[in-house]
């Protein structure tokens, strides 16, 4: 090899390092490697192996002249057993190529299998006769970390000549693969630490979400599946490539961040009472205290009784006050449980039952509902105070000021804002920073969907029951035209059908009605 040649082959490899170090699938880095590797030097054939178990694992089989790819982004498995570093009696094999330049700490550079007696080579000899391929000339040569230890081994086999021959590896070969090897193991090290780093985050981010999930057990799996639909609705508006959303475009890192700020979007309820999370009727506090209403009633109902059985009451009388208490203890019982909106007949009626009085055991006469109870059980919607409402909706405030406080890297400096934008409106009206839709980016307007669709469908609430698709379709639709949501993202979600496919994961068989999407379409169209 000419100065000028092994010049050449320098500069390709300083261009390999590189590459290396930008790629960030481990799958591919392993390929690249071996690829790159058979092209410095000219090789005919390669595998790599990692170290994992006290064993050689194979990670990828390249071969030009039979055409053979096995492992890496082939998708053909290798089915090669590992090869071990010890023997049975724990002393190491130094019989395989492989393996002694692992126990060894050394390159192996070998002209002729066939003519070395030094290492076991019946399994090559073996391939060959099978295959008709003559292995002749071998390179192994150890991947070393940072730290000096070998992580693998990266193996060549039969150098190529320019005449098309089989030749042995050069120094300079062995000198150019050892330099790659060495940027290849730290390449692969710091992506696997990468990699873990991003794992180790991902298990923290499940142990906040775990610790929503002990104290609501409904909470925790909206934390989960928020995310997913997200994911799905940004696929099916990246892939839609039409209408004002055309150049929406998601690549590895923008999904990464995605994934991550679904994630924690609801990382601040950690910080929400129990009481109010869990709110399952209007008096619920710690307990129910519709029982305590139950008591006064019985206590009403006694002294009614004691009052007919002294005479002071008519047998017509009794029966009328007593189906009277009856009735409104019953009434109490379903207003409290908050699923219907209250007329304002309700609301009079709810007045004059707290304004009954009733005795306590030892106490002076009081009124029969307490004025918090009467704030609670006169909420018009639902089963939340103005006060509880808030104190629902400030968990997005402590989300947001959890994940501005945190030092994001680059990639993932965006996580605040999408996490903390699904409360928004289109029109200005939402939470808490009032944002309007072109303030907002489409990740948060994105999750601002997923985030009412889950919610709407959900059949793990303790105080409503799942909606059927086409009522929760066309809520959202309702929702579009009244610029609670983004109208052009729930089209790509009606016309993608993502609901179906997200339905099919989580929702009940009884809960997949039929959806009339052309009319929902129409219905947008329209606004």
């Amino acid at each position: 090899m000419t100065e000028a040649e092994f010049n050449l082959r320098l500069a390709k490899l300083n261009a390999i390092g590189a590459a290396l170090s930008a790629e960030t699938q481990v799958e591919r880095l392993i390929e690249s490697i071996l690829v790159a590797a058979t092209d410095l030097v000219r090789a005919d054939a390669g595998t790599l192996y990692l170290v994992k178990d006290k064993a050689l694992h194979f990670k990828i089989l390249l071969n030009t002249s039979l055409g053979l790819a096995q492992g890496g982004t082939s998708g053909v498995p290798i089915k090669l057993p590992p090869v071990p570093l010890q023997l049975a009696d724990g002393r190491p094999n130094l019989a395989n190529v492989v393996a002694c330049a692992v126990n060894q700490n050394c390159t192996i550079n070998i002209a002729d299998a066939y003519a070395d007696a030094q290492y076991d080579f019946s399994g090559t000899r073996r391939f060959d006769q099978h295959s008709g391929y003559h292995s002749k000339s071998f390179l192994a040569v150890p991947m070393r970390d940072h730290e000096g230890r070998v992580i693998g081994v990266l193996q060549l086999i039969n150098a190529i000549s320019e005449q098309h021959q089989i030749e042995a590896f050069t120094s300079q070969d062995q000198q150019l693969v050892e330099s790659l090897a060495s940027q290849a193991a730290i390449a692969l090290t710091n992506r696997r630490l990468v990699l873990s780093l991003q794992e180790l985050f991902e298990s923290f981010i499940k142990l906040i979400n775990l610790a929503i999930d002990d104290k609501s057990p409904y909470t925790g799996g909206h934390c989960q599946r928020v995310p997913e639909l997200t994911m799905m609705l940004a696929e099916a508006v990246s892939a839609y490539g039409e209408g004002e959303l055309a150049e929406f475009r998601l690549n590895e890192h923008d999904r990464y961040e995605l994934k991550i700020a679904g994630l924690l979007h609801d990382c601040g309820k950690i910080t929400t009472p129990v009481h109010v999370v869990d709110k399952a009727t209007k008096l619920q506090t710690i307990f129910d205290r519709i029982a305590l209403l139950d008591t006064r009633f019985e206590v009403l109902l006694r002294d009614l009784e004691i009052s007919y059985l002294r005479g002071d009451l008519s047998p017509v009388q009794f029966s009328a006050e007593q189906a009277a208490l009856l009735s409104e203890r019953e009434f109490l019982r379903t207003i409290n449980h908050g699923g219907e909106a209250m007329a304002e007949a309700d609301l009079a009626r709810l007045d004059q039952i707290a304004a009954r009085s009733w005795t306590p055991h030892g106490q002076a006469a009081q009124p029969f509902l307490s004025t918090d109870e009467l704030e609670n059980l006169a909420i018009r919607k639902g089963t939340l105070t103005a006060a509880e409402r808030d104190i629902i909706n400030r968990h997005i405030e402590v989300t947001i000021q959890m994940l501005e406080s945190l030092p994001w890297p680059a990639h993932l400096q965006n996580v605040p804002e999408y996490a903390g934008g699904h409360h928004e409106r289109m029109d200005g009206r939402g939470y808490p920073k009032g944002l309007k839709r072109e303030q907002m980016s489409v990740q948060a307007r994105i999750m601002g969907i997923a985030d009412v669709f889950e919610a709407l469908t959900a059949r793990d609430r303790p105080y409503k029951e799942g909606m059927k698709l086409s009522t929760a379709l066309q809520i959202l639709t309702r929702m579009a035209l009244e610029q609670h949501v983004d109208a052009e993202l729930l089209k790509i979600f009606l016309l993608s059908r993502v609901w179906q496919d997200y339905a099919a994961k989580f929702l009940t068989a009884a809960q997949c009605d039929e959806v009339n999407v052309e009319a929902l379409l129409a219905q947008l169209a329209r606004a």
